[in-house]
């Protein structure tokens, strides 16, 4: 009977070990998708979406955007671009009023989420890779959802299989 338990115990630990690899395996096989132009001055297109229903996932890659809701583990997000100023080098604006350029997707569980300032609610402490501008340090998913309910951060967004995978902030003084 004892040997009975084990094999029931050691086959439990065997399939435990098996889901937890496969999650694991999954979220290091998303491929890498080729990062738009972080400072670009136009919004990206997808012209496999169909903006006329509900707010949908975006097709998988990155989207140099920022999250504008989130509620119940999805978020809300949108397009942004570069727009150079004339008393200031410039700044990231979304989609004009009515425009319908809003995605929306899980966020995942696992979520990457690389900050620039840093992680908790002071936002004092810079955390960027001073060669291309984007955040270096690794925040929860926590931290992430929090920022994204305090403002719209620009970042670069990628999107794998329907779910946001990683979320990287883009610095902006």
């Amino acid at each position: 009977m004892n040997t009975t338990i084990r094999s029931l115990l050691a086959g439990g630990a065997a399939a435990a070990i098996l889901l937890t690899s496969s999650a694991a395996a999954e979220a290091a096989a998303a491929p890498r998708y080729r990062a738009p132009k972080i400072f670009g001055t136009s919004f990206q297109a997808d012209p496999k979406h169909d903006f006329t229903r509900s707010p949908r996932p975006r097709h998988n890659g990155i989207l140099r955007g920022w999250i504008t809701h989130v509620s119940g583990g999805v978020a809300e997000y949108e397009p942004i671009r570069w727009k150079k100023g004339k008393v200031t080098e410039g700044r990231f604006v979304g989609p004009p009023e009515g425009d319908v350029r809003v995605y929306a997707s899980p966020i995942a569980r696992k979520v990457v989420f690389l900050s620039a300032l840093g992680c908790g609610h002071k936002m004092t402490g810079l955390t960027v890779d001073r060669r291309t501008g984007l955040g270096s340090k690794r925040c929860s998913r926590a931290d992430l959802i929090k920022r994204a309910q305090r403002g719209e951060r620009p970042a670069l967004i990628t999107v794998h299989k329907g779910q946001i995978v990683k979320v990287q902030e883009i610095f902006t003084p």
